[in-house]
């Protein structure tokens, strides 16, 4: 459901900004487009997919070390009340509220999603076994040190006692803030950014489907092909696009986000309890550093899981349903693996 979900939400993001941009293109012409260009783009193969994100996300990273720049200048060139002004960021007992805090997290963890992603690409990758695992680590690791930091510098410039004229586009009226030539530049940046992330989300909810395929969990005929010219799995890429678009002109923005949360949420609840099986019931190792990590992790996830809305979680129910249903009678009763995703040998 999340693979599926990423690129959709990509599309009506990129084509709500481009529209905002250019508000004499209909928002469904906007989403026609985008839905095309990230099509045609991974049918090219991977190899332009990653040239093409490779050039975005150095642009995006100069745009980052300039909104930091102006960020500082703007804080200290601002008067404020001493030291309690830095820390009001993380505590402000007269605004604070737990139900929001955790209904924001819930919402904000669509920041980490995508990141395991890589890992649909070990086919494509040199030494998988090694670069996958390093490329999965490193992005989760970057993208949360540098969301931390632009957050804080965010409300530092923003106060949580000041309401935002759009809450969806809140980072750009910061950015405004800090220097006024950085509301178009963010804003641009933005689009670009998820139009990267929608090239990528498309690519691995195509390769997701072709290990799919290749298992016989779906029909090997048309999801297990590969294009012998650009050895990618060219039904699946445009069987996404086609799902991407559909689900522009049918789903909004927050409940695709949410429903994308109320599946990543139970996989790494998933994952965590997986590591507490395996080192602390199976090996034995009953220490704090193997025992809490797993613990913590499936707690949080479980009460921002909790937190997300009343109509994502019925709609990611019913979608899991329907995923058990459908692989206990492809296995027989679970009797068999329904999918392999065995990592291909070294060279």
């Amino acid at each position: 459901m999340d693979y599926m979900l990423n690129p959709i939400i990509c599309t009506i993001w990129c084509s709500q900004q481009a529209h905002v941009f250019a508000p004499g293109i209909p928002y469904w012409l906007w989403a026609v487009f985008f839905a095309l260009v990230f099509t045609l783009l991974n049918v090219q193969g991977v190899k332009t997919s990653a040239r093409v994100n490779s050039a975005l996300a150095a642009g995006m990273g100069v745009v980052i070390a300039i909104f930091f720049v102006v960020a500082a200048r703007y804080i200290l060139g601002h008067p404020h009340d001493g030291a309690g002004f830095y820390t009001r960021p993380f505590y402000d007992p007269s605004l604070w509220n737990t139900k929001a805090v955790l209904g924001g997290t819930s919402i904000a963890v669509l920041t980490y999603i995508g990141f395991d992603g890589i890992s649909t690409l070990s086919e494509e990758a040199e030494n998988p076994r090694r670069n996958i695992l390093l490329a999965t680590v490193l992005t989760c690791l970057v993208i949360g040190i540098l969301s931390a930091f632009e957050v804080y510098a965010a409300q530092l410039i923003w106060p949580a006692s000041q309401p935002f004229p759009d809450v969806d586009t809140a980072f750009v009226h910061v950015a405004g803030r800090a220097w006024m030539p950085m509301f178009a530049i963010i804003g641009f940046t933005l689009l670009v950014a998820n139009f990267g992330s929608g090239m990528g989300a498309q690519i691995g909810a195509a390769r997701l489907l072709y290990g799919m395929g290749r298992s016989n969990a779906l029909p090997k005929s048309f999801f297990g092909a590969v294009d012998a010219k650009h050895h990618v799995p060219r039904n699946n890429v445009l069987f996404v696009g086609a799902i991407a678009l559909i689900g522009a002109f049918v789903m909004s923005y927050g409940l695709g986000a949410e429903m994308l949360n109320f599946g990543a949420l139970i996989a790494f609840m998933g994952v965590n309890a997986a590591a507490f099986v395996r080192y602390v019931l199976r090996d034995k190792r009953w220490t704090p550093s193997f025992v809490l990590p797993p613990v913590l992790g499936f707690l949080i996830c479980f009460l921002l899981w909790l937190s997300l809305s009343r109509k994502a979680v019925i709609a990611g129910t019913i979608w899991m349903a329907a995923g058990i249903a459908f692989g206990a009678w492809k296995t027989r009763g679970f009797r068999g693996n329904l999918i392999d995703f065995e990592l291909p040998a070294e060279e």
